[in-house]
């Protein structure tokens, strides 16, 4: 029978595989991690449609979730989540679909209410609320009037929102106050002013476009564009991982980057 010093030192192939998964979590500098991260959710109805069900459950199922994807990301390093809901685009759905998504927005936010005070969150709605049924523009000012004092993070519903909308009306507001303004002061106009630029822009089902998402605030974004459905991705940490370790293998230059050799000879 081996002796213990020899089983010490020769370890069975099963007991090699267990240290193997009992391996900590893959941990990434806080350097690393994406402050800002926003999230396009997308394709709600192709989920529920390619699993034989209607196309609002697709909704149903995308909205799900949420708090647990929000409080592993920040967790992490993560202080600013946004998540692109309703676009001004989307108004040219049909009057069914609309109506349902509304409702769900009423639902979850008054939810959300109650998740900001349990954990200090601090709650933005940015868009505009001038078409939103009365009930959900009111319930979006109390949201974040209740919740803007909180410092545990930052979750912003992009809702009735378009980018070029939020930069002329920032454009006007800077005219109407009739003074110059510097990229600084500017932001101040706009919806997102006290928001964090995005450092990655995550979308789903995909798409590889930005659909006129946060273009002020996506300038120096990473994108990363990825195959699952929204539904998939919000209850899947597995694919919340992969896109920290996807930043974090994104070299950011910002313009800069090695300095280059214009002499023309060769490296010894």
């Amino acid at each position: 029978m081996p002796n213990r010093e020899f089983l010490k030192n020769n370890p069975t192939k099963e007991e090699s595989m267990l240290k193997l998964f009992k391996k900590k979590e893959k941990t990434i500098a806080p350097n690393a991690v994406p402050k800002h991260i926003a999230f396009i959710c997308d394709g709600n109805r192709r989920w529920a449609e390619a699993r034989g069900l209607p196309p609002l459950m697709g909704h149903k199922a995308g909205i799900a979730n949420f708090e647990n994807l929000v409080d592993w990301y920040f967790k992490r390093g993560v202080t600013t989540i946004t998540f692109f809901i309703f676009s001004t685009e989307n108004w040219n759905r049909s009057k069914e679909e609309v109506d349902f998504l509304m409702d769900l927005f009423y639902t979850e936010l008054k939810k959300n209410k109650k998740n900001a005070l349990e954990k200090n969150l601090r709650y933005r709605v940015i868009g505009s609320r001038d078409r939103l049924p009365k009930k959900l523009a009111k319930m979006c000012d109390e949201l974040e009037e209740s919740s803007a004092e909180n410092t545990g993070g930052t979750v912003a519903f992009a809702l009735n929102y378009g980018g070029i909308d939020e930069i002329v009306d920032a454009v006007n507001a800077a005219i109407a106050a009739g003074k110059p303004v510097t990229r600084e002061t500017f932001e101040t106009f706009m919806d997102t002013g006290d928001l964090l630029p995005v450092d990655l822009m995550v979308r789903t089902s995909n798409e590889i476009r930005i659909s006129n998402f946060l273009l002020w605030k996506l300038a120096y974004a990473e994108l990363m564009f990825v195959p699952e459905h929204w539904p998939e991705l919000v209850k899947s940490p597995k694919i919340w991982q992969r896109t920290l370790d996807e930043f974090a293998r994104r070299n950011r230059r910002f313009g800069g980057g090695k300095k280059a050799d214009y002499s023309g000879k060769k490296k010894k």
